[in-house]
């Protein structure tokens, strides 16, 4: 089945707007990179706050309620 010149495929079209918005594949794998390093950042800290942090929870106040006008 022959596509004419003015039809392409779909991830044709993706890579095409994503060249011309600027993002070409390192900057995608850096920002890739930058996600995936802060949700192991985040799941190092709740593991910290799981192991540790039971006694800081607990000297914490505790949440106060306000009348909103």
């Amino acid at each position: 089945m022959a596509r004419s010149e003015g039809s392409k495929k779909a991830c044709c079209l993706v890579s095409e707007v994503l060249e011309e918005a600027g993002l070409d594949r390192e900057h995608v794998r850096r920002v890739k990179r930058q996600v995936l390093e802060g949700i192991v950042l985040l799941c190092q800290w709740q593991l910290q706050r799981m192991d540790g942090g039971g006694e800081a929870a607990r000297s914490r106040p505790k949440a106060r309620k306000l009348d909103v006008e």
